[in-house]
């Protein structure tokens, strides 16, 4: 019988996953009706949201790569990041670029300083766990003024989350002891051929810069509208709502809104959607909606988890430590921003 088992076990493991995308496309045909606007609008946010904040971005960090700003930035703050987070000074790159883009440029540059040589193995796990963020553009600008109407909150849910980032990044220091030993390629860019950019050969620098952001941005683009498609299926099936019952109990207890539950749970999907629906919850006790925030910013959602995977599977990276440390972030961005709505009055915004 125990063998029986385990030969049963081995083939779900084994069918699962085309189960899964057989009832995915089922699904699709079945709920096409709700599907259809939902695939438009996640489009549309992704033409009018994600392609104007990220490619400028991603075409920058592309043509820095090409150029010595890594090898200047290693030598003038190696003596903070390799006491702060463990990581050689040429770190700082991804860390910058990771806190003023949002994701997932962070994981990129992580990624591509493996594949170049650029950090260890282990340094660049360390980046990967504290240096994909969400941008102050989304923070400030899509969560704060259009979805909160309150240029203050933006900046108090920027603040806790470069707090949580910091954190992160000291906390994973400890991450693993560094094996791996090398000589640091200073011309190392994004492209194999290491071109380093001059006046001569700017235009062709341009046109590889812009096809690889091209690239990754249309990468973004499907996992927008892929999970578009499961938050549209998940809600029109009913799943979303009968799978918000079994929290029910908890919230009632902690004597919070079960109201929350249901923009959490698509928040962990997806992050844009998430926060849109915690935001528009009228509740006397704002502070619960800030938090709630804060954790899904910190968080990043699955959505994105995969759009790293996707980008760090071309390395030896493992995603562990931005899994652990992107759920570290969120909880560590949730409390700091409980803490400073205590600590000082004007942001306490409960009503």
């Amino acid at each position: 019988m125990v063998a029986k088992s385990s030969i049963y076990v081995i083939k779900l493991k084994r069918n699962l996953l085309p189960m899964l995308f057989l009832a995915f496309t089922f699904c699709l045909l079945i709920f096409s009706k709700s599907n259809l606007p939902a695939v438009k609008s996640g489009l549309a946010l992704w033409a009018n949201s994600v392609v104007p904040s990220l490619f400028p971005f991603f075409v920058a960090t592309e043509l820095l790569m090409h150029t010595n700003i890594i090898t200047l930035l290693g030598h003038l703050l190696n003596r903070f990041m390799k006491p702060l987070f463990n990581i050689r000074g040429e770190g700082s790159f991804a860390f910058i670029m990771g806190i003023i883009s949002g994701y997932p440029v962070g994981a990129k540059i992580a990624s591509n300083f493996r594949q170049n040589n650029i950090c260890s193995k282990e340094e660049c796990e360390r980046l990967l766990s504290f240096t994909n963020n969400s941008g102050p553009l989304f923070i400030i600008g899509t969560v704060g003024i259009l979805m909160f109407k309150n240029t203050t909150i933006g900046i108090l849910l920027l603040i806790t989350h470069l707090l949580a980032c910091l954190t992160v990044g000291i906390i994973f220091r400890f991450w693993k002891k560094d094996k791996t030993t090398f000589h640091t390629n200073t011309t190392s860019s994004f492209t194999p051929s290491n071109k380093t950019a001059s006046f001569s050969n700017l235009g062709e620098i341009l046109a590889e810069s812009i096809t690889s952001s091209i690239s990754t941005i249309l990468l973004i683009g499907g996992f927008v509208v892929i999970f578009s498609s499961i938050l549209s299926i998940l809600k029109a099936s009913g799943l979303l709502d009968n799978f918000s019952i079994l929290f029910h109990p908890v919230f009632q207890f902690l004597n919070i809104d079960t109201s929350f539950i249901q923009g959490i749970l698509t928040g962990i999907l997806e992050i844009t959607n998430g926060i849109n629906t915690i935001s528009s919850i009228a509740c006397k006790k704002l502070s619960f909606n800030l938090i709630f925030t804060a954790f899904l910013l910190g968080f990043g959602g699955i959505s994105v988890l995969l759009q790293v995977w996707s980008i760090t599977s071309k390395t030896d990276l493992s995603i562990k430590p931005y899994l652990y440390g992107k759920l570290l972030h969120g909880l560590l961005a949730a409390f700091y921003t409980y803490l400073l709505m205590n600590i000082f009055p004007f942001l306490n915004f409960d009503l």
